[in-house]
């Protein structure tokens, strides 16, 4: 069998601007990044064309740490509704350089159900996420000189919001002194770093609907507060303009190809764990411009990923999934049946069925936004027929709901046909109704956890400390409560607890601290240990990713 990367090496690509035609993209309307890619307007998006297009969610149970293969499904599902005559589209997030270097190794799909050129997707891709860390940096640097300064007048900071990023799984950098030496290296400050997917500037970028809404939010950051207990914001400083500038061209979505040469859109957003996980809103919106099928990712368990989909972008946007395709591994449900993980890929039937639940909450969960659930079995190699038949039997005859095996991994689209034309059916036969939200804008932040937590999560009682309340105190103060919230936990359990695979019901929800995003219009609601600078594990891939002999690059997958 041949790696994720030597099938991308072997495939045939074709040139970026052939790839536009398909959508009517002309090549005046192209920046090309080498042959295989390129940027397109974010004028194309125009929501008047949407109508008879179809937008499909992807989504999956909680993961194993091997994860469930969401993207290789998301892949899969486009090339297989190509396959059985619909135009469809892919639109997807980009990978961060964290987790590939970190657990992953890539992020781009597998098999051959992959978007191309993956080393290039995998790596610095167009920059996007480069342009994001120096915007968010910059803003840094430009608040410490301000303070700098402007000391002598008095001005003072008494609490900085605003860390740094960095695009590197380093836990050395969660806790920083800056300033540190001669009074002119700038004021001496307890700060810290965080991924740049956790950056606001990220959660921007992915909600912006134009270039002027970019600036806009960007002017709303909200910095610190001044001794006089004032809000300091990004356009205090002037500088908004300026940031709008380095995010120009990363705004414009990227268009790529798939393993077998159909238009796919991959831009910003991962990280459901510690951001809200969904790629552009600008992106999601010029594939449904262009194509009658769009199939998007929510990242991690629906819990996470879909739960933010729903409440935060499409509540914002009025984007609407006609259906809701939830991902399953047997590897998965056999872990949340109690199956040690080190035996989850061995056959076991039971312990299969004891992870029922898991599937089971998810649906549920899906099914209160109004959404219609289909569920996509991504086989993996050990799955037998009976672990298959008996989950199709759950699916189909004691929950009610469409069942396919997704086998795009190892035959591309015609391995996904079976959950294509099901999904094709079920949009035009049941679709999803009208979005029901889990709490409204007018409920206050307590009253939203709380509906997540115990709603969503299955928490029993929800507590902030003492930070969070403070925090609950200022949202208050500046008239915000109206944000939706996005919870950072651990997406290996419904719990805050990441080795909690099992039934957690009932547990207790510890809200650790609320980080207010002002300019993405969202607050952030940091649940029990979850950090949102990740560390490396003890042999990170990055022992594996090297040049071989002849150059080429080996180790991504």
């Amino acid at each position: 069998m041949l790696s994720d990367i030597e099938i991308a090496r072997s495939t045939q690509l074709r040139k970026i601007s052939s790839v536009a035609q398909d959508l009517a993209i002309s090549e005046e309307q192209l920046e090309h990044y080498g042959q295989y890619m390129a940027k397109v307007p974010s004028t194309i998006a125009d929501e008047s064309k949407f109508k008879g297009h179809h937008l499909v969610l992807v989504t999956a149970i909680s993961p194993t740490k091997a994860g469930n293969g969401k993207t290789t499904v998301s892949v899969g599902l486009a090339l297989g509704l190509n396959k059985i005559g619909k135009q469809a589209v892919v639109a997807l997030r980009e990978p961060s350089l964290g987790p590939c270097f970190g657990m992953k190794g890539g992020a781009a799909g597998g098999g051959y159900s992959q978007v191309l050129p993956m080393e290039k997707i995998n790596l610095h891709f167009t920059g996007d996420f480069h342009a994001i860390t120096s915007a968010h940096n910059m803003i840094a640097a430009l608040l410490d000189n301000y303070i700098y300064q402007h000391a002598a007048e008095g001005f003072v900071l008494k609490q900085k919001l605003w860390k740094r990023v960095l695009d590197v799984n380093d836990r050395a950098l969660r806790e920083v002194i800056a300033g540190v030496g001669a009074s002119t290296n700038g004021p001496l400050s307890q700060s810290g770093f965080d991924i740049t997917p956790a950056s606001e500037i990220m959660a921007i970028m992915c909600l912006a609907t134009s270039i002027e809404d970019l600036q806009r939010r960007i002017e709303n950051i909200l910095l610190g507060f001044t001794a006089d207990d004032k809000p300091f914001y990004v356009k205090d400083m002037g500088v908004a303009g300026a940031i709008t500038v380095l995010l120009k061209d990363a705004f414009n979505p990227n268009l790529v190809q798939t393993t077998e040469g159909t238009p796919a859109f991959v831009h910003c957003g991962p990280f459901a764990n510690i951001a809200h996980g969904c790629n552009s809103v600008i992106a999601t919106k010029t594939a449904l411009t262009l194509s009658d099928f769009v199939v998007t990712e929510a990242g991690f368990g629906a819990d996470l990923g879909a739960e933010k989909f729903y409440n935060i972008k499409c509540r914002k946007t009025g984007l609407t999934p006609s259906a809701t395709v939830l991902v399953v591994t047997a590897q998965a449900l056999k872990m949340h049946g109690g199956v040690p993980y080190e035996e989850i890929k061995q056959p076991n039937l039971e312990g299969l069925k004891r992870g029922f639940w898991n599937l089971d909450k998810h649906v549920k969960n899906i099914q209160s936004f109004g959404q219609t659930v289909v569920i996509a079995f991504n086989k993996f190699v050990g799955d037998t027929d009976e672990e298959i038949e008996a989950l199709r039997y759950h699916c189909e005859q004691e929950l009610g709901i469409g069942f396919a095996v997704n086998l795009a991994f190892t035959d591309g689209g015609e391995g996904a046909k079976e959950l294509a034309t099901l999904v094709a059916n079920t949009v035009v036969n049941k679709p999803s109704k009208p979005l029901q939200f889990t709490y409204a804008d007018t409920d206050s932040i307590e009253s939203k956890v709380e509906a997540v937590a115990i709603g969503t999560y299955g928490a029993g009682s929800v507590t902030f400390s003492a930070a969070a309340k403070k925090a609950i105190k200022r949202i208050s103060e500046l008239g915000i409560s109206h944000f939706p919230i996005c919870i950072a936990k651990t997406q290996y359990s419904f719990s805050t607890d990441a080795k909690a695979y099992g039934p957690t019901e009932g547990y207790a929800f510890e809200v650790r601290d609320i980080v207010i995003n002002n300019g993405a219009e969202m607050i952030v609601v940091i649940a029990g240990p979850i950090l949102r600078m990740p560390g490396l594990p003890k042999l990170p891939q990055a022992i594996k990713i090297k040049l071989d002999e002849n150059g080429e690059i080996t180790g991504l997958s």
